[in-house]
C-alpha cells in the first residue's frame, strides 16, 4: 500500500547554475500536477509569488500542501474551461507557465471530447485572458505527440507527421493558436514539447499513470509490471529537473529569435523499454535485492502509441542555452530515491 509520508523536498539538482525566475508574479496553471508542482517548489524557492490554478481533476491536493502556509503562494481552484476562472488568476501576473492539460494518449482515445474541451478550449481560455492582462510571457506545455507518425530520427521541431490520437491533435492546435496570438496580438509565447517527463511527485496510480512510476510501484511491491509490445519501443525520458530549467529559460529568454518558437525539452537519448527496466531493478535491488529477480510481463502494443522518440535539443541548446543537467542514468537513480524514501 502506497502513501506519501513525505512532500516534495529539495534535491542537490535544483541547484544548477542557469538563469531563473526571480521577484516575478507567476501563474502556474495545473499547479497540483506533478509538473506544476514541481516548477511551483522551484519558484517559491527562487523568491517569486505563485499563482497556482488547478481543479483537482488530475492534479493532487498533497503536491501543493506544502505551499499553503507559504505568503508568496495563492491557491485557486478553478477549471480553464471556465473564462471566468482564467480572467480571475491573470490580474497582475508577469509570466504564465501553461501545464493544465489532460494527458494520456489513452485517456483521449477513450474520452476524446473531454480532451479537447481541455486541452484545445481550455488553452484558448487562457490565451484570451493572458492577452486581455498583457501579461509579458506565456510559456506552455506542448508534447512530443504532435510528431506523430515522422519517422525522420531525431526529431527536430520543424518537421512533424501526421497525429496519431486527439491527444496529439490537441497539442498540435495549441501550438497553431500560440502562433496565431503571437502573430496577431504581439504576444511573447514559447512552446515547450515535453519528451516522456518523469521524477519526484509523479503518481504511481490510477489508469492513465505514465509507466515509470507504474513501474516502480511494481517492483517495489514484488508484483511483475507490464510492458506494453515486446520492450523494444524507445523513448527521450526526461527528468523533472530538465523541464524546469526550460521553463526557466524559456520564460526569461531575451533572445527575440526564440519567441513565438516551440523547443524539444529533452535529453537527446534513447533507451528502450527493456534498458529501462534493467535501470529501475539495478537501482531499486540496491534497497531491496529481492527486486532484481522480479520479472517483467510483456502485453499487446498500446493503440495511437509512437514506437520510437529521440529529440534534437540543438535549437533549444542554440536559442535558450539549454544545458541538460539529468542524463537517464542520473535521472532514474534520483527518482527511485525519492520513491523509496516516500512511498513506501
Amino acid at each position: 500500500m502506497f502513501q506519501q509520508k513525505k512532500l516534495l523536498l529539495p534535491t542537490e539538482s535544483l541547484l544548477m547554475t542557469y538563469p531563473k525566475i526571480s521577484g516575478k508574479k507567476v501563474l502556474v496553471t495545473g499547479g497540483a500536477g506533478f509538473i506544476g508542482s514541481n516548477l511551483i517548489h522551484d519558484l517559491l524557492q527562487n523568491a517569486n509569488q505563485v499563482v497556482c490554478l488547478d481543479n483537482f481533476s488530475t492534479g493532487k491536493e498533497k503536491n501543493i500542501a506544502p505551499f499553503l502556509s507559504n505568503k508568496n503562494f495563492i491557491f485557486v481552484k478553478g477549471d480553464i474551461r471556465n473564462p471566468g476562472d482564467c480572467k480571475k488568476v491573470v490580474d497582475g501576473i508577469d509570466i504564465v507557465l501553461q501545464q493544465a492539460a489532460l494527458g494520456s494518449v489513452p485517456r483521449s482515445l477513450n474520452d476524446p471530447f473531454t480532451t479537447n474541451e481541455v486541452n484545445v478550449s481550455g488553452f484558448l481560455n487562457m490565451l484570451i485572458a493572458a492577452r486581455d492582462a498583457k501579461v509579458k510571457r506565456f510559456v506552455y506545455a506542448a508534447s512530443s505527440s504532435t510528431y506523430g507518425d515522422s519517422k525522420v530520427m531525431p526529431k527536430t521541431e520543424d518537421v512533424i507527421g501526421k497525429p496519431l490520437s486527439p491527444y496529439a491533435v490537441t497539442k498540435y492546435v495549441n501550438e497553431l493558436y500560440a502562433h496565431v496570438f503571437g502573430l496577431n496580438y504581439g504576444m511573447e509565447i514559447i512552446g515547450l514539447r515535453y519528451f516522456n517527463v518523469y521524477g519526484r511527485n509523479q503518481d504511481p496510480d490510477g489508469a492513465y499513470a505514465a509507466a515509470i512510476p507504474k513501474f516502480i510501484k511494481s517492483f517495489m511491491n514484488h508484483e511483475s509490471p507490464v510492458i506494453n509490445g515486446d520492450g523494444t519501443n524507445s523513448r527521450d525520458f526526461t527528468y523533472i529537473d530538465n523541464v524546469i530549467q526550460m521553463n526557466h529559460l524559456a520564460a526569461l529568454t531575451t533572445n527575440k529569435k526564440a519567441i513565438g518558437e516551440v523547443f524539444n525539452t529533452a535529453v537527446g537519448e534513447q533507451a528502450d523499454l527493456n534498458h529501462l527496466i534493467s535501470l529501475l531493478k539495478n537501482h531499486l535491488g540496491n534497497f531491496d535485492p529481492a527486486i532484481k529477480n522480479v520479472e517483467v510481463r510483456y502485453g499487446p502494443e498500446r493503440a495511437g502509441d509512437i514506437p520510437h522518440s529521440l529529440a534534437s535539443i540543438d535549437k533549444a541548446k542554440s536559442l535558450l542555452n539549454y544545458n541538460p543537467s539529468h542524463n537517464l542514468a542520473k535521472g532514474i537513480k534520483e527518482s527511485v530515491k525519492w520513491y523509496w524514501e516516500n512511498l513506501r
